[in-house]
């Protein structure tokens, strides 16, 4: 598990469904008289079943038996790779549909949605962080109210930057599928050093972030962006996006080593809302910078 990354992944419950059950001791007898494996040893009998030199089915029922094919992770129950992506795309669309709400009306009113997706969104991310059961109506509204945000967000950045909404969306699809392919090639990896290396500058970048935000709101800067402007800017705004690469890089180990630790299927919506979480994060970054080279312009 790629500890220190997105919270929604590092939260108790979701790491203690994908982490891999204990290894067995060797194979043997306990001092109970019962195999290692918590079954009875041989010659006993457990939940009624014959013990050791007694057979209760035929050898061609057996022989069926073994010919039978293995069940996947599927008819199991369990997390795949197909439900991430199908309940990805789900959250995703949610997304659009907030994000076109705000993109039809009039900027005054996409002005007030962006706040209210922005309040309600962080709202709803902090209660399907720490629900213990992920809840795909919380999180599906989770979406919603992000994609007013972000349309709100376009809108208004996109009226004094025309353009600068799709160059978003396409720099935002184009670093997910780089930051994939680089994943599925073995190329890039959540590495404990490189681990060490991300939770340095995720908590530079916060503490900027806050003293940005604060001097803001006090007035202390006019700038559009605050302390984000110019040359400053440009540099953060590049450090924040290669940030947000990173932390889907663990979102995607985390992922991978649910479904080989055979993760609950419910599981796969939080690996969902944990990836929309990332990719919101991503959004806002390039936009941001995007906004920042064509004002400095």
């Amino acid at each position: 598990m790629a500890l220190g990354g997105n919270p929604i992944f590092n939260g108790k419950n979701f790491r203690g469904a994908t982490q891999a059950p204990p290894v067995p001791q060797a194979y043997g007898h306990n001092n109970y008289g019962h195999n290692n494996y918590g079954q009875p040893g041989y010659g006993q009998q457990a939940y009624g079943q014959p013990g050791y030199g007694q057979q209760s089915m035929s050898n061609d029922q057996l022989q069926q038996m073994y010919n039978r094919p293995a069940a996947g992770p599927a008819e199991t129950g369990r997390m795949t790779f197909d439900d991430v992506i199908v309940k990805t795309a789900v959250c995703l669309g949610a997304v659009v549909v907030g994000a076109a709400v705000t993109l039809s009306v009039a900027l005054g009113l996409a002005s007030m949605l962006m706040i209210v997706g922005a309040l309600g969104g962080f709202v709803l991310a902090l209660v399907n962080t720490f629900k213990k059961q992920p809840s795909p109506a919380l999180i599906l509204a989770y979406a919603a109210l992000e994609g007013l945000f972000l349309g709100g967000l376009t809108r208004v950045l996109d009226t004094m930057y025309p353009g600068v909404g799709l160059q978003a969306v396409v720099g935002t699809l184009s670093v997910f599928a780089v930051t994939l392919l680089l994943f599925k090639s073995g190329k890039v990896r959540a590495t404990p050093k490189a681990m060490k290396f991300f939770m340095i500058a995720i908590v530079g970048y916060a503490l900027f972030s806050l003293v940005n935000m604060v001097m803001m709101m006090t007035g202390l800067t006019t700038e559009p962006f605050g302390l984000r402007s110019g040359i400053i800017g440009v540099v953060i705004g590049i450090l924040a996006i290669g940030l947000a690469a990173f932390s889907l890089v663990m979102d995607f180990t985390n992922i991978e080593e649910g479904v080989r630790n055979g993760a609950p299927e419910r599981f796969s919506w939080t690996a969902a809302f944990g990836l929309t979480v990332t990719l919101v994060w991503l959004y806002v970054e390039i936009i941001r910078l995007l906004a920042i080279l064509r004002g400095d312009e």
